[in-house]
């Protein structure tokens, strides 16, 4: 390959393209690819081990190819790539400055015309709002006749005052623009500047008497000074910003973008991005801008991003082409600048948030994806109640497992249950089979009892908790009795093939292997089944990978929450808490007399041994212990 810049296209067995990269040295970046897989991170290991063909285009400079790259990846949107899910051109304000007598239109494109744009608006709804207010401020023509200036009488908008009429040459040309100069500096922001115009001009037409003009000019100031004082941003200074922040979760993100103009906030948009699992926070960005100011949208001066992008000083050379002028893309690291990023960054999460509640209430969705699994999993009926594992654990401690409950594809909270791994020694250091195997047999001891009583024709009380058990020992064990009943119509286990090898060995024990199990594998999102020798592939885009990896995204939730609360509630603990034989009254007794446990620590054995309920052994056990 030459060494040339260029883009590089690479296809699967099936002539899909499932990569498009830029390189400023193509033979050394696509040589990279094929060297030893454990040189690569695990995405680019499994995009390696599918490449079937390559192809490339060489270009003359890296900026060409990053523009090039940008296009393709948005015409062919392949797997591998960060992805921009939704192709928008954003609607602008255009004003006609070369024409003579300049009308404010709506615009999607933005060409080099000579015209000003002002934009990009949210939205049609936002631009038109904008558009509206503008024409009640700003007495310029709508109408899109020819002007001749010989009309018999202008049309209503005159009389209404919302045009001066050049129609009738009730206005001068000098006097037009005037208004179209007054239009653009508002819509620049520079509202003060407009304000600082009018009020010299009502100033002019009082001294002449011209009182009618003096009160047209008064209600416009006020109309104007009314709109901005409500659209401030933190920074007073007039600007031109792009604010951007993202969310990330899994292989989803949400990239929101916060529009700045001037000194106001001239609206918000969020887009949805595919494909960025395994991609650094730089990378999914620098992805992103490249395909969102690639559809001609015109960059502003100043660009927030999250985070650092490894081609910072090519991205701003692009951009600064495409806008014609410089323009600077910069993490900010404080002030006002960094908290419009944090803005933009917690805005994307909370929008990523509520597409998945948006999507778990779309009931036309869940049931889809329900029926997705009966058919992928060859189960006998769309699985109504979905019961799912997960373990959480410190190198082997405070090991943890919750059961999330899935019904009709909605969260059931209520059903929610937690287990605190109880067999495993932490000495011996994690192991998630054994613990998937405990909490298996614990979740459907009560349902395989029931079920032997049942086939023996009689029915087995579970006995009473012991008194002597602990508080938290029976609080446990009553939880734990609290719903079971019900039977799952698929059980999820987070893991692969080996969890789910531990829970079928514990099922079949328990006489209830015919509820259907699964283990949900992270990396590839595989599902694997005792009775399958390949594991299912659901597709990317389905309905009913997305509702499996939620259920496993929320018992991975459950479990890292209830860990913590177990490591929180250790680390507050007294160390003569955790010495065997010193109970609460022996505690007490000791701080009581020695007052610290820094003292007992420099106390002698005799006087410990002499604390009410003290012995000389378990003396000597303290000391040995602190």
């Amino acid at each position: 390959m030459p060494t040339k810049p260029g883009v590089y296209t690479f296809r699967d067995a099936s002539d899909r393209v499932i990569y498009i990269g830029k390189a400023a040295n193509l033979r050394s970046r696509v040589r990279s690819y094929f060297g030893s897989p454990r040189s690569l991170e695990g995405k680019t290991r499994v995009l390696a081990s599918k490449i079937a063909q390559l192809e490339y285009v060489t270009t003359h400079t890296e900026q060409d190819a990053l523009h090039l790259e940008a296009t393709l990846i948005k015409r062919h949107q392949p797997f591998f790539n960060v992805r921009l899910k939704d192709d928008k051109h954003y609607p602008y304000l255009k004003i006609d400055v070369n024409a003579p007598w300049p009308r404010v239109t709506i615009t999607r494109r933005v060409a080099k015309d000579g015209s000003r744009y002002f934009g990009p608006y949210a939205s049609a709804k936002s631009v038109r709002t904008t558009l509206d207010l503008v024409k009640k401020l700003f007495p310029w023509r709508s109408c899109d006749k020819e002007i001749t200036g010989s009309d018999p009488r202008p049309c209503l908008d005159y009389y209404i005052r919302r045009c001066i009429a050049p129609c009738t040459s009730f206005c001068t040309p000098d006097e037009y623009q005037e208004v179209i100069d007054q239009t653009m500096l508002f819509l620049d922001g520079k509202s003060e500047t407009v304000v600082k115009q009018l009020k010299l001009a009502m100033s002019n037409a009082a001294e002449s008497l011209d009182f009618e003009r003096a009160a047209q000019l008064r209600d416009q100031v006020a109309a104007v000074e009314r709109v901005t004082e409500t659209q401030l941003t933190a920074d007073t200074a007039a600007a031109e910003i792009d604010v951007f922040g993202l969310a990330v979760d899994g292989d989803e993100a949400v990239v929101q973008v916060l529009f700045i103009r001037g000194q106001q906030m001239a609206g918000s948009d969020h887009f949805n991005l595919a494909g960025v699992k395994d991609e650094s926070a730089g990378a999914v960005i620098s992805s992103f801008l490249r395909q969102h100011y690639e559809g001609g949208l015109q960059p502003p001066k100043l660009v927030l991003i999250p985070d650092q992008v490894d081609d910072l000083e090519l991205l701003q050379s692009w951009l600064s082409e495409k806008r014609g002028a410089k323009v600077e893309v910069r993490h900010p690291q404080r002030g006002d600048k960094r908290r419009l990023v944090q803005m933009a960054t917690e805005n994307a999460s909370e929008t990523l948030t509520m597409s998945r509640v948006r999507w778990m209430a779309d009931r036309g969705r869940t049931s889809a994806a329900l029926e997705e699994l009966e058919e992928a999993l060859s189960l006998p009926a769309p699985p109504r109640r979905i019961e799912c594992y997960d373990i959480s654990n410190t190198q082997g401690s405070n090991v943890v497992a919750p059961m999330v409950v899935f019904l009709d594809g909605r969260p059931a909270s209520k059903e929610y249950r937690r287990f605190r791994i109880k067999t495993i020694d932490a000495d011996e250091g994690p192991n998630d089979f054994a613990a998937m195997a405990e909490v298996i047999q614990r979740r459907f001891k009560r349902l395989g009892e029931h079920r032997r009583a049942e086939r023996a024709g009689a029915f087995d009380i579970p006995d009473e908790p012991s008194t002597t058990q602990t508080q938290d020992e029976s609080a446990d064990e009553q939880a734990e009795s609290e719903g079971w009943g019900a039977i799952p119509d698929l059980v999820i286990v987070d893991g692969g093939k080996g969890q789910v090898s531990a829970a079928h060995d514990v099922m079949r024990n328990l006489a209830v292997d015919d509820i259907p199990l699964a283990g949900l594998a992270k990396r590839e999102e595989l599902l694997y089944q005792v009775d399958s020798a390949d594991p299912v592939r659901l597709d990317r885009r389905s309905q009913g990978l997305y509702l499996v990896q939620r259920i496993r995204d929320e018992a991975h939730r459950f479990a890292i929450t209830y860990h913590r609360r177990l490591r929180a509630r250790q680390t507050s603990q007294s160390t003569l808490d955790r010495i065997k034989g010193i109970g609460p009254r022996r505690k007490k007794a000791l701080l009581r007399k020695f007052g610290s446990l820094q003292a007992i620590r420099e106390a002698d054995v005799t006087d410990i041994a002499a604390t009410p309920g003290m012995t000389r052994r378990l003396a000597e056990q303290l000391k040995r212990e602190l």
